[in-house]
């Protein structure tokens, strides 16, 4: 008897850190991770920095379990057990994102963590609300998939150090040091050395889940890669300089893969060797859907409303990821009757150089353009796609000897195309 086969893509996320506004990255993994969404893939990694890792650990911890659909719970109840809620809790989270946005405007009296108690009671609540959602008793180094690396630095040594649950028992401390803010808690001190923050190495680790070898690595991105306008107040300056650095080390890593996928695509690298194709995708924060809310003190802002706003945009952002995803998969088979399906009924598409100026002045969709669309272009996986606020793809049009590349910006609601466009520039 014959039979078939379905083809499983193995998926490795990698979870950006950045304080409260990790909440954002709750929302991502609770969407992407919901019972159902992920048909035909199969999560083999997770990684994560400072709130990145709680994200991490905590959908690590419900799919080591098998049980996917405790993922929301996790999340939700971490964040729940996060946000400010009684009345002393909400006057002291307002009094600190004042301080904060007031410390980039004129100098307050600095204070270390290591002089005050407050610190270590702030540590011993962290590491209670962890234990409380994650039996770290009932972890061992088993190499049992998914695999989950956190990140931390070494404050002595200046050593990125990533903690790896194929090779080490991950405990609450790791996750304490991947998320000891130097302002805010005392180093953690494990048994091979004494940890800060891994904002300050890598936010998150991406080289080290290629060893579970993905065929596609999803990042969940906080630090905005690009703004609209050049910042010139004290503040804004402060935020954009905060966003570069925490992007630096991951830009590196993701660009080291895109050049790999680009190398054995030109038959530069042999394919079936150490190196395979990896597919990469970004989910980021959307700006502009939170204005001006979303400043560097907003990022000690544990105001639930805040909260649940940020978690509301990841599942949102989720969602319109994956009807790309399934949009991309049409597309890619040139499937013109299943692209039709995606687009609302007043659906736009505008095109400009260097594929030409779109024809029709109502820039409505017709079978003429969708025809072209699916035909005419080609999707470049070797560059990352980019879920913001809309989603961006690398395409290429012409044949051999006479291609041209530009960028192909579909916009999603609820799960529909309302506008696609069509211009010159690469999502490199």
């Amino acid at each position: 008897m014959g039979g078939s086969f379905a083809i499983v893509t193995r998926v490795a996320i990698a979870c950006q850190g950045g304080g409260s506004h990790t909440a954002f990255t709750a929302g991502a993994l609770k969407g992407l991770l919901r019972p159902g969404a992920l048909a035909g893939r199969e999560i083999v990694g997770l990684s994560g920095t400072s709130g990145g890792a709680v994200c991490a650990l905590l959908a690590w911890s419900a799919l080591r379990e098998r049980a996917p659909e405790r993922v929301g719970e996790l999340l939700d109840a971490f964040w729940a057990d996060t946000a400010a809620s009684s009345p002393p809790e909400r006057a002291l989270n307002a009094w600190t994102v004042w301080a904060s946005s007031l410390q980039e405007v004129v100098t307050l009296p600095a204070v270390s963590p290591y002089d005050t108690p407050l610190t270590l009671s702030g540590a011993d609540a962290f590491k209670r609300a962890l234990t409380r959602l994650v039996d770290f008793g009932a972890i061992t180094a088993d190499g049992a998939p998914p695999l989950l690396i956190v990140g931390a630095v070494d404050v002595l040594s200046g050593r990125f150090r990533t903690f790896d649950s194929r090779r080490e028992r991950i405990s609450a401390e790791m996750i304490l040091a991947s998320a000891a803010v130097p302002t805010l808690f005392r180093s953690v001190r494990l048994d091979d050395g004494v940890y800060w923050d891994g904002l300050f190495s890598q936010n998150p680790p991406v080289r080290e889940l290629v060893d579970a070898r993905p065929d596609e690595i999803w990042v969940v991105q906080i630090n905005a890669q690009a703004i609209d306008a050049e910042p010139r107040s004290v503040i804004d300056i402060a935020d954009r300089r905060n966003e570069l650095a925490g992007n630096l080390s991951l830009n590196q890593e993701l660009h080291f893969i895109e050049k790999i996928d680009q190398m054995l695509e030109a038959g530069d690298l042999p394919r079936g060797g150490r190196y395979k194709t990896i597919v990469v995708r970004v989910i980021e924060l959307s700006r502009p859907r939170f204005s001006r809310s979303l400043g560097p003190a907003s990022k000690l802002n544990r105001d639930p409303a805040f909260l649940a706003e940020l978690i509301a945009h990841g599942e949102a952002q989720a969602g319109e990821f994956l009807a790309a995803l399934d949009f991309e998969d049409a597309w890619r088979r040139r499937d013109v009757d299943a692209l039709a399906a995606f687009f609302a009924d007043d659906a736009v598409l505008a095109s400009a150089a260097p594929f030409g100026e779109h024809a029709h002045g109502d820039g409505k969709i017709t079978p003429q353009l969708l025809d072209r669309l699916a035909r005419g272009l080609t999707l470049d996986l070797t560059r990352k796609q980019i879920a913001r606020d809309r989603v961006t793809w690398t395409v290429r049009a012409g044949g051999p000897g006479e291609r041209v590349a530009g960028r192909a910006e579909a916009t999603f609601r609820s799960g529909r195309v309302v506008a696609v466009t069509l211009g010159s520039g690469t999502t490199g």
